[in-house]
């Protein structure tokens, strides 16, 4: 689980990103998933578009998607919404979270 200071650090990141995975009028499918998991893998931060025809809600696919895909969800504003999931592979780990300074949870 990430830190609200880690999730702004995201967020700031995500500002600058194109949406990558869209989703449309068959909502939430497995190819949306898979397509959205092998980004995860080789981006770690993705940000995903709802279509007009869609009938899904931002917040409620990313949740949805985040649980599905073990990733973090990170915001969701209007029609887009942004996952974050750390690579496994340690070499080709992008994005280096700040830490927590006070020591606590994590």
């Amino acid at each position: 689980m990430i830190t609200g200071k880690q999730r702004s650090y995201l967020r700031g990141l995500a500002q600058d990103l194109d949406p990558l995975v869209y989703i449309g009028k068959n909502d939430i499918t497995e190819t949306v998933m898979n397509e959205m998991d092998t980004l995860l893998e080789s981006r770690e931060l993705v940000k995903a578009k709802i279509q007009e025809s869609s009938s899904v809600d931002a917040k409620d696919a990313a949740n949805e998607m985040a649980e599905a895909l073990n990733a973090e969800y990170v915001q969701a504003i209007g029609r887009r919404f942004v996952l974050y999931r750390q690579a496994r592979d340690p070499e080709k780990r992008k994005i280096v979270l700040p830490k927590d300074k006070k020591g606590g949870k994590k």
